[in-house]
Formats: C-alpha cells, structure tokens, sequence
C-alpha cells in the first residue's frame, strides 16, 4: 500500500476513534457522577486518554510515511515508534493514577457510594462499543501494518477490559459490596499499565535493530537457498526499522564465474526477497566465492 493511502486509512480511523472516545467519554463521566461510582470515573478518564492517543497516531503516522530525504537518507519510519512509545507513556500514566485513586478511596473506606443503574447500562454499552473498535482498528492496522494503529487497537481493547471491571465494580457494589468498585478500579489501572508496557517493549525493539521474527527469516533462507545459482547461505542479518524490515546477505556461488553472472545471480536474489516480502524496503547482497571462510569482524 502506497503512502498517501496509508496515512488516509489511519486518518480515517483514528478520526473515527476520536468520535467514539468523546461521546463515550461523556456519557462515562456522567454515568459515574449521577451513577456514585468510582469506577466508572476511572473508565471516563481511560477513555479521554484514548482521543489524545489518537491525535498522536495521526500525527506519527503522517511523519513516519514522510519520504528520505538528504538529512533521514533511510527515511522515517521510527517516527511511527515515538507515537507507540508516546501511547505507553499515556496508557501508563492513566492507570497509575486510577490505581493512586483506587487505594487512596480503599485505605479511607470513606465516601463509598453505591452507584446508580445508569453506570451498570453505560459500562455494558461501552464494552461492546469498544470491543468493536478494537476489531475494526486492529484489522486496518494489519491492511496498512501500522504498529501506532495497533497500539491504538490495543488502547481500545484495554478500555473494553476497564468497562468489564467497571460493570463488576457497579454490580458488586450494587449488590453491597461497595468496597468493590473501587477495588476494581485498581485491577483496571493494572491492566492499563500492563498494556503500556507491551506497546513500549514493541516500539523500543523495532528502534534498537531487533531481528524479524523467525518465521519470516526462516522463509527468507529458503527463497535465497532457491534461487539458481546460489551454492550456499554465509550470513543472513535482519533488523526492523519503524516497521519496515532491512536484510544484509552473503551469498556463495561458483568462484570462477565472471563478474557479470556473480552481479545477476546476486540481482536475483535482490529482487526476489524485496519483491516477495512486502515489508522489506531494503536488501544488500554480497557474493562470495564457494568455499569461502567467513571472518567475523572483532
């Protein structure tokens, strides 16, 4: 997929997210004031944490599809990585905040409300809301492999999570639990961080050259070691930049070919991995003589 359609895509579906996450957020905040519940205070929050995490994946998006140019000569993928890294660092900061809440209300056990019918209909209609959001920014993210996008999606799953325990806090207290909710807010400020820490772990390997996944290197050899005219496989190195892929091969053929074929079986393989493998942007292929001793540089 070309650039402008990437950038079009995430545009569209965080603008969409955007939309959502306001209306929500609104409705969340009224169900916990009327409501008396805690926890849905707290899923308000998560959810207003969502429409600046969506701003952030436009604005990382747009500059990570910006071409190279004489300054950033391999481009700017890892600027997608900032925006990931920036959602962590929101995701995080919510929930540690709903779990300072939580205890602080648990430790009081002052002022322990039992909520309203109306934060038990909201938590339901926010999880199935946010569940959908999930799926259908998870699935764009996979069409445009934007891992911004998939933080977001993922930022959308944990506030469907935060609804669940919203409506188990509003149940129970409900029921007379009223300690619950804002217990429950704390299990919910867990989950957040526990998702922030996946998205940053994601974006900080795909910014300091972590290889691909095995898979996808396993099935590189395998087209390499198909290719005709390669009589063996010396080294194979990958590394992720932003989200694209760079490969570095050596190659062994025939040492008394000339150089004209030992170009154009090595153009071969050039051309089938970066053809074959849409997330590459960048293969170097060496070719060395048959035999050929690698040295390992010190």
């Amino acid at each position: 997929m070309d650039n402008q359609n990437v950038v079009k895509t995430a545009v569209k579906v965080s603008s969409v997210s955007i939309i959502l996450n306001i209306i929500l957020s609104l409705l969340k905040l009224l169900a916990g004031i009327f409501g008396r519940s805690m926890a849905m205070l707290s899923d308000a929050i998560h959810s207003l944490s969502d429409v600046f995490g969506s701003f952030i994946v436009i604005i990382g998006v747009k500059m990570s599809q910006k071409k190279e140019d004489s300054d950033h000569p391999y481009g700017h993928d890892r600027l997608e990585c900032l925006a990931s890294l920036a959602l962590g660092a929101i995701l995080f900061t919510t929930g540690a905040l709903l779990i300072y809440e939580g205890i602080k209300k648990v430790i009081s056990g002052a002022n322990i409300s039992t909520p309203g019918t109306v934060a038990l209909i909201v938590a339901i209609v926010s999880i199935v809301v946010k569940e959908g959001m999930y799926w259908y920014t998870k699935i764009s993210a996979d069409k445009i492999n934007s891992d911004a996008l998939r933080a977001e999606a993922w930022h959308h799953r944990s506030d469907a999570l935060s609804s669940i325990g919203s409506l188990i806090g509003v149940s129970g207290a409900m029921l007379g639990v009223k300690i619950l909710d804002p217990i429950i807010a704390c299990v919910i400020g867990l989950v957040i961080i526990k998702v922030s820490y996946d998205i940053v772990k994601e974006a900080v390997d795909k910014m300091v050259d972590k290889a691909c996944d095995e898979e996808t290197v396993d099935k590189i050899k395998a087209l390499i070691l198909q290719t005709e005219g390669v009589e063996g496989l010396d080294l194979l190195k990958t590394r992720m930049f932003g989200t694209k892929i760079y490969v570095d091969v050596e190659i062994s053929a025939d040492g008394n070919l000339n150089l004209s074929s030992s170009h154009e079986i090595a153009e071969t393989v050039h051309d089938s991995i970066e053809n074959q493998f849409e997330d590459v942007k960048h293969c170097t292929v060496h070719v060395n003589p048959s035999g050929y001793q690698h040295k390992k540089s010190s």
